[in-house]
């Protein structure tokens, strides 16, 4: 069965006058005509079919029907005021939930986390870690970060970074028996593997090397290892240049050689496409995407990249 409900903005504008007990005062707060509320009163007298004010010399009164209606609306307009104001702060301030892989948590996110939170207090983030993408914003997720080509239906995905694969390695590495001059002494060392034997192989095609073994070496199935393994001086790694760079800015790992491999794929911070451009989804998406741009200009202004 249908609800029976009355012409909602009569009902506003009835609201709002009996408050006021002004026809005056409530087109004011509705920015409307005297004689726009007079005709929404009107209206809803009509549905109803009963008088709700009646007028007294200069004064405006409620009937008594137009007494009991006014007191059982009023707090329903009360609510859905407070229930209005609640989901516009919430869109702004409150949880947001960020899905990415540990490595990108570890490396890039975390350490620059304390600047979103000096920058807005009032938002608390939350960091699920997992170890894949499945290209589907799950209910409980606002933003996720992906690793790929960028060409994920139904999703707003925005480019990070230009990607390159660099190949890095411990200092002490340099110091010890074999030399690491050029490109053919990768051959003497270890090469250390992140998720799969492609990306150094595809490093080797590009460079025209021979006599590499790529079918030997341990294989990570996180980033994070395998900079970590490089760091420990158990093999040269070729990884990706954003998640590496504070360890190469500490001097944990050096970049032995200039050559870089570019990737096709990349990072996007990926959200909902109605919610890209909303509260606090829209804030944490505009911060990822501004700190990534400048910090890619640095790395252009500095030549460790091409476009």
């Amino acid at each position: 069965m249908a609800r029976r409900l009355p012409p909602l903005n009569s009902l506003r504008v009835f609201e709002a006058a009996a408050r006021y007990l002004s026809f005056t005062r409530a087109a004011e707060e509705l920015f409307v005509t005297q004689a726009a509320v007079s005709h929404q009163v009107k209206a809803l007298e009509e549905f109803l079919g009963i008088k709700l004010f009646r007028r007294r010399n200069r004064s405006l009164l409620l009937t008594e029907e137009g007494q009991s209606y006014f007191l059982d609306i009023k707090d329903i307009f009360t609510s859905i005021s407070d229930a209005t104001d609640k989901v516009l702060e919430r869109s702004e301030k409150g949880a947001l939930t960020i899905s990415l892989t540990p490595s990108f948590a570890i490396q890039w996110l975390v350490p620059r986390l304390a600047d979103f939170n000096a920058q807005e207090p009032d938002i608390d983030v939350r960091i699920k870690a997992v170890d894949m993408d499945e290209g589907l914003l799950s209910d409980d997720v606002d933003v996720a970060i992906y690793y790929g080509r960028g060409n994920w239906p139904g999703v707003r995905a925005d480019k990070l970074y230009i990607e390159c694969l660099i190949p890095v390695c411990s200092p002490q590495l340099l110091l010890g028996t074999k030399p690491l001059n050029g490109l053919d002494d990768l051959k003497n060392h270890t090469l250390l593997h992140d998720s799969s034997r492609k990306y150094w192989k595809q490093f080797m095609k590009e460079q025209n090397l021979e006599g590499v073994n790529v079918n030997h070496g341990p294989i990570f199935s996180h980033s994070t290892m395998v900079i970590q393994a490089a760091m420990h001086g158990q093999g040269i790694a070729l990884v990706n240049n954003v998640l590496v760079q504070p360890d190469l800015d500490a001097g944990r790992l050096v970049q032995p050689f200039d050559e870089v491999l570019v990737s096709k794929n990349a990072f996007y911070v990926v959200c909902d496409n109605k919610q890209a451009d909303v509260g606090r989804v829209a804030t944490f998406r505009d911060w990822m995407l501004s700190k990534a741009a400048s910090e890619q200009d640095l790395l252009l202004e500095d030549g460790e990249l091409s476009e």
